[in-house]
């Protein structure tokens, strides 16, 4: 599939700072990045050099400067754009705008037109930039989408250094590999960058060009990566191989426990032991296979009480007996040693909650989300412990984040129901009981809240004058009432009853659609009971009558 992405808005970045330098790109080389309107947003890096140099993209700054012919940089590392592995392009095509100045954006591919070239200089600029987001943002997909437009500027270009063009790659297969549709195409352009290393061609004297410039990782960095990325790929037997000659012996391990050979695993742990017995990972490695928390024990001793991993699994192993004060502690003990670990504070979090120690269990989740904003169960246990401490507008703050990341569960969504009610945000728990009532085909209801909700409906109808009800209310408007009520304190009185009284409206409307929602799923009769003075609020009495005939119809 090929995506055309169609050019319709330009603006420029201000300098940066690259590679721990402070460089003015915008003095070497103009940024523009463009975003794609329809159908999705897309960056992409327009690049024009302004400085007086050669308009080649490999200037002759050197006598070796013939490496950079596109022939030895994509012969070696670089797969075609037509690769099998992946129907994804490498670099984007770019539509030309259709706007009536008939003028298109400059340096970047339009229907297959190659990019503008750029020198050695601006090249490795673009990478240190790359690099710099790499570094200085949280590492999650979107970081790599930010660094997209870098990686895609230099892939477009006929030619380049070979080192240049080598670090460009592992930026991309860093990328890549994090796609399903292209950890082949990473895979495999992993492997020729590997194999590459032993190639006699191209020589020392092309290689080293630019090699200070650039953030080359060193080969064992680069072969660690490959086999971590072809254990990723299910390759465990290539990868076992890998490790094996690095001598990376907690990864030839885990590749053992993935493989099921425990024997294989204790005999390599004890025979790395025998050569060095105060290494503290082995012993924890060894207890990871044996399920023995002597070992950790062990891994404590020879590491005066300083391994953190030892400490997590002991607390696991606690918690799992049920030993929860235990659990409790070593937990607060191993993040002391190490603090940036959410899965460790969410652990601490739920131990503490386990030995009924909620201030403790309430900072161990803060601390968790504050690492991980997007650990839903984490701001769920919040929303939990603030609602038992009767915080009911911390709760709520708290239910609303954990439901961006958790929507399909409906505990949480009528946990949030009734401390949206407690707050008088009505609005929201309405819509929470829908949510509800969708996700379970309307089986779960929870009759006692629903009569607090009519009845502060009624309550609320009660104190607005008829006569000012507007029947022409848009079914679109906020549901809540306590959103607005900063916008009634600006009007007049006759403007804020208005106001009032289309809101009150809006949410009898809605608690009527709610309420026959359930009706029909053939509820008891105290819903019927509901249904009957909702029609009072209405003001149709003969449909109240109707539904208290129901009610009357059930047995007592």
């Amino acid at each position: 599939m090929i995506f055309y992405v169609r050019v319709t808005a330009v603006h420029f970045e201000s300098a940066e700072a690259a590679a721990g330098l402070q460089l003015s790109l915008t003095g070497v080389l103009g940024f523009r990045t463009v975003h794609q309107v329809e159908p999705k947003a897309q960056m992409i890096l327009l690049a024009n050099p302004t400085s007086s140099s050669s308009g080649g993209s490999c200037p002759s700054e050197s006598p070796g400067s013939e490496t950079c012919d596109s022939s030895i940089g994509r012969k070696n590392i670089h797969p075609s754009e037509n690769h099998e592995a992946s129907d994804i392009l490498m670099t984007p095509k770019v539509l030309a705008n259709d706007d009536n100045s008939g003028t298109k954006p400059e340096g970047i591919q339009v229907d297959g037109t190659a990019a503008a070239a750029l020198s050695a200089i601006h090249q490795a600029v673009i990478l240190a930039k790359c690099l710099l987001i790499e570094k200085s943002t949280r590492h999650d997909d979107m970081q790599r989408w930010e660094m997209a437009p870098y990686i895609e500027a230099i892939d477009s270009q006929q030619s380049s250094y070979f080192i240049i063009r080598c670090f460009c790659h592992i930026l991309r297969i860093r990328w890549e590999s994090a796609r399903s549709r292209t950890k082949e195409r990473a895979l495999l352009m992993m492997e020729k960058l590997v194999q590459g290393i032993s190639d006699p061609s191209p020589g020392v004297a092309e290689r080293i060009l630019f090699c200070y410039d650039v953030y080359i990782p060193t080969i064992p960095a680069l072969r660690k990566e490959y086999g971590e990325l072809l254990v990723s790929c299910g390759l465990i037997g290539e990868a076992v191989k890998t490790f094996e000659d690095l001598e990376l012996w907690d990864n030839l391990i885990f590749c053992y426990r993935l493989l099921e050979k425990k024997a294989a695993a204790v005999e390599l742990i004890r025979k790395r032991l025998s050569e060095t017995p105060n290494d503290p990972r082995l012993w924890c490695s060894l207890g990871d296979v044996t399920n023995d928390d002597a070992c950790f024990e062990k891994a404590l001793e020879v590491s005066n009480d300083r391994s953190a991993r030892a400490k997590r699994s002991l607390a696991r192993s606690a918690y799992n007996r049920g030993d929860y004060e235990i659990s409790k502690t070593l937990w607060e003990s191993a993040m002391s040693l190490n603090s940036l670990y959410p899965d460790g504070w969410f652990a601490l979090g739920s131990a503490a909650l386990k030995a009924r120690d909620t201030e403790k269990a309430l900072d161990a989740f803060t601390r968790a989300v504050q690492l991980d904003p997007e650990n839903g169960e984490a701001w769920n246990n919040i929303a939990c412990l603030h609602m038992i401490k009767k915080r009911n507008k911390e709760s709520f703050v708290a239910f609303r984040e954990a439901l961006k990341f958790k929507r399909n569960s409906w505990q949480l969504w009528e946990n949030y129901s009734h401390v949206a009610l407690d707050v008088g945000n009505i609005g929201q728990a309405l819509e929470a009981v829908q949510m509800v009532l969708d996700m379970t085909n309307n089986k779960r209801v929870d009759a006692e809240f629903m009569e607090r909700v009519v009845a502060e409906v009624e309550r609320m109808s009660s104190n607005t004058t008829p006569a000012m009800m507007d029947e022409n209310i848009s079914p679109n408007q906020e549901c809540s009432v306590n959103s607005q009520i900063n916008i009634w304190n600006g009007l007049s009185n006759a403007e804020s009853e208005v106001a009032k009284s289309r809101e009150i409206k809006h949410l009898v409307d809605f608690l009527g659609k709610v309420l026959q929602k359930v009706v029909k799923s053939g509820n008891g009769a105290d819903i019927w009971g509901l249904y009957a003075r909702w029609h009072k609020m209405k003001g149709d009495l003969t449909m109240c009558s109707e539904a208290l005939l129901k009610q009357s119809s059930f047995p007592d």
